[in-house]
C-alpha cells in the first residue's frame, strides 16, 4: 500500500518519537530527571515562542488556562516517565507508557459519561498482560520496581493530557496553547527540584545535546501532527502512532539493549491492546458522528 505524504510524515515522526525514550536514558546518566524535564521543554517552549510569536500577541486568559492545565499534566507525565527512565531501559519505559493509549476510553467515560465499547476494555486487559510480560517474573510476585511504578504512573496524566486537549479543541488558538504548555512544563519541572532535593547537574554536553534535541523534536512533532491530521484519519493516525514502543524497542535493540522474548511477547500484547481499543473506539464515534468519514483504508466496504 502506498503511503501518502501526510502519512509517510506520521510514520517518521513516530520513528523519531520513539528513538526519544533513548535519549532521556542517556542523559539520565549525566542529569537529575526534574532538571532535565525543565530543561527540555524551556526549549521546546523557546522554540515554539519564535515559530508562533505572531499569534501570541492576541493571547487571552482562556488560552492561558487551556495551555497552563495542559502543561501540567505534560509536566507529570514526561516527570514520572523520566524518573522512571533512570532505572529501566528505554525499551520497556516505552512499551509501558504504551498503556495511556487503552485508559483514555475509560478516562472519556469518567469526563464525557459515554460508555466505551466492550473492545476497549478488552484492550486494556491486553494491555495489562502485556506489562506483567514486559515487567517479568517479579511482577506476578507485584514487586515491580520503583522504576516500571513511576512509569505505569505516569500513564494516569498522559492520557489526561489527552482528554483535555480533546475537551479544548476549537476553543484556543493552537499556537497560544503550545507555547504555555511547553513553558509551563518547564518551569514546573525546574521548581520541583528543590522539592525533592535535586541539584543542578555539572555541565555535560550529552544533557545538553540531548535536551537541545529533544526540544527541538517536541516542536517537529506537535508541528507535523497538527498538519498530517488535516487529511489523516483519527483511525489511520492511531494506528501510525501505536508502533513508537516497537521503534523504541527496534532502537534500543540496536543500541544495545537487551529485552527478553517475554517482554517483546509482552510489548506486542500492548500493541495489540491499544488497536483493539482505539481502533474500535474511533470506528463507534465515526457512527454517532455523521460528519466524520469513515476510515476506508482500516473498514473497507
Amino acid at each position: 500500500m502506498r503511503l501518502r505524504p501526510q502519512e509517510a510524515a506520521l510514520l517518521a515522526i513516530t520513528a523519531v518519537w520513539g528513538s526519544t525514550f533513548l535519549l532521556v536514558h542517556w542523559a539520565m546518566q549525566h542529569s537529575g530527571p526534574w532538571f532535565f524535564v525543565g530543561i527540555r521543554f524551556l526549549v521546546a517552549g523557546a522554540i515554539s515562542v519564535v515559530i508562533f510569536r505572531r499569534v501570541l500577541r492576541g493571547i487571552r486568559w482562556r488560552d492561558i488556562g487551556a495551555g497552563v492545565a495542559i502543561g501540567v499534566m505534560i509536566y507529570l507525565g514526561y516527570g514520572l516517565q523520566t524518573l522512571g527512565l533512570q532505572t529501566i531501559d528505554s525499551s520497556t519505559s516505552a512499551f509501558i507508557t504504551a498503556m495511556y493509549v487503552p485508559l483514555v476510553p475509560l478516562a472519556q467515560w469518567a469526563v464525557f459519561r459515554r460508555r466505551p465499547p466492550v473492545m476497549a476494555f478488552v484492550g486494556a486487559g491486553l494491555a495489562f498482560v502485556g506489562l506483567l510480560l514486559i515487567a517479568g517474573p517479579d511482577a506476578f510476585a507485584l514487586s515491580l520496581g520503583a522504576g516500571e511504578i513511576a512509569t505505569m504512573i505516569s500513564t494516569l496524566p498522559i492520557a489526561a493530557e489527552i482528554i483535555l486537549i480533546s475537551v479544548f479543541a476549537g476553543r484556543i488558538d493552537l499556537g497560544r496553547i503550545t507555547v504555555i504548555q511547553l513553558l509551563t512544563a518547564g518551569v514546573l519541572g525546574l521548581l520541583t527540584m528543590p522539592v525533592v532535593g535535586e541539584g543542578v547537574p555539572e555541565f555535560s554536553w550529552i544533557w545538553v545535546g540531548c535536551a537541545v534535541g529533544l526540544g527541538a523534536a517536541s516542536c517537529l512533532i506537535q508541528l507535523t501532527m497538527n498538519w498530517a491530521q488535516k487529511s489523516v484519519s483519527p483511525t489511520r493516525a492511531t494506528v501510525i502512532y501505536a508502533g513508537e514502543p516497537v521503534w523504541a524497542g527496534v532502537i534500543g535493540r540496536i543500541a544495545g539493549e537487551r529485552l527478553p522474548a517475554t517482554a517483546l511477547l509482552g510489548g506486542a500484547l500492548v500493541v495489540l491492546g491499544i488497536l483493539a481499543s482505539e481502533l474500535r473506539l474511533v470506528r463507534k464515534r465515526s457512527r454517532d458522528d455523521g460528519n466524520t468519514p469513515p476510515d476506508r483504508a482500516l473498514h473497507p466496504t
